[in-house]
């Protein structure tokens, strides 16, 4: 997977696009760039879970086997109860699942497990929550429009205020996804952000075209967390 990252070029990339696109029309544009969009701890310790599962589930189906280990850690006459057999294996599934959780502290290995659904839904939750902080119901005419890039997932999305939502639909942005993640899997975030600005223009100049008496309520840059 490639490692995306914005460089200064790609921030003037898209602040020019923004600037060009809120002239021709009323909404605001908001463009957010994140590493990622959650930690998914959660997501190693389910891992773990199972591993640990597993190796109970090994042991209960291969029990003369564990009973042979313990021969042959103990020696060949010491037969183990019952007992000490489900301590074994209470042993074996503590260490596995505490090395599972060891290997998943590598981030990347943690993302590449992490179900793209799962990715998808907290990208979203994410988009939501930085549109609800940082542009909702901040303009007059409630037009802005944000557009959310999480890098470690590869994800994107867009979300747009009460009036915007009013006279579009979620299709209606197609095109601007559609760039911005073409350009995403060659490596070029800043270029599919800016594409992505242009066609995120193009709907509000559409539905919301230039006035006199729009101002600027949303500064014309990239913000990166």
């Amino acid at each position: 997977m490639v490692t995306l990252r914005l460089e200064p070029d790609d921030h003037r990339k898209v602040s020019e696009a923004i600037a060009a696109a809120e002239a021709a029309s009323d909404g605001e544009i908001l463009t957010i760039v994140s590493a990622d969009s959650d930690s998914y701890h959660d997501v190693a310790l389910h891992w773990a879970v199972a591993g640990m599962i597993g190796v109970l589930a090994i042991c209960a189906w291969q029990t003369a086997r564990l009973a042979s280990a313990w021969e042959g850690l103990f020696g060949w006459g010491a037969e183990a109860s019952a007992g000490e057999l489900l301590f074994a294996a209470m042993i074996l599934a503590v260490v596995k699942f505490l090395a599972v959780l060891l290997v998943l502290k590598w981030k990347p290995l943690r993302l590449a497990l992490t179900p793209g659904a799962t990715k998808g839904r907290r990208v979203r939750r994410r988009a939501i929550a930085l549109f609800r902080a940082a542009a909702e119901s901040r303009t007059v005419g409630r037009t802005a429009v944000l557009i959310y890039l999480s890098l470690a997932e590869h994800r994107a999305e867009i979300v747009a205020d009460e009036a915007v939502t009013r006279v579009t639909t979620p299709e209606c942005w197609g095109d601007a996804m559609a760039e911005l993640i073409g350009e995403i899997r060659e490596g070029r975030p800043g270029t599919g952000l800016a594409l992505a600005v242009e066609e995120v223009g193009e709907v509000l100049t559409r539905h919301f075209p230039k006035t006199s008496e729009d101002v600027n309520e949303i500064p014309d840059k990239l913000i990166e967390l």
